[in-house]
């Protein structure tokens, strides 16, 4: 019995129950967009895109989002009990991203949210699978949980 339990702690697994609940969730809900954005991309000479992924408790996350976002970004209710969000953001390179997530957090911090965290994500080719692409966002948003980045702007870019 005492093997058995070793077993099921080994430490080197990356993500827990939940995780990987969360990550089935996001290729469920963002796999189709990211799709049709790709086929905008290679017929439109690759405009970047930007996904910025963000969680807060004790906070209103989907009234600040819907009033930040603009008419051409994509928001996603991801989990609703643990308040996790994504926007996509059509046609916006990491710079466009970085400032959308900045208002976020100014905003969050003002009505005192708690435990904030922002992943942004720029995907600037459609030569990524779109399973890559959105286990980066998941495996980067994870990370930064696991270290308590709280309240800090995460970025990436897929080039």
């Amino acid at each position: 019995m005492e093997k058995k339990e070793q077993l099921t702690r080994r430490p080197h697994l990356r993500f827990n129950e939940r995780e990987i609940q969360l990550a089935l969730t996001m290729l469920e809900k963002l796999e189709r967009t990211i799709d049709v954005l790709y086929y905008l991309m290679e017929r439109e000479n690759e405009r970047p895109f930007v996904m910025v992924m963000v969680s807060a408790e004790s906070f209103d996350m989907e009234a600040l989002l819907k009033s930040q976002k603009r008419d051409t970004d994509l928001l996603y209710e991801i989990d609703k009990s643990d308040n996790i969000y994504v926007v996509i953001c059509q046609e916006t390179k990491v710079d466009g991203g970085y400032r959308f997530a900045q208002r976020l957090m100014k905003n969050m911090s003002l009505d005192d949210a708690e435990h904030m965290y922002c992943i942004e994500l720029e995907v600037r080719s459609p030569k990524y699978e779109i399973k890559e692409v959105i286990f980066k966002l998941v495996e980067t948003y994870v990370q930064a949980k696991q270290e308590q980045r709280e309240a800090e702007i995460i970025f990436r870019s897929l080039y």
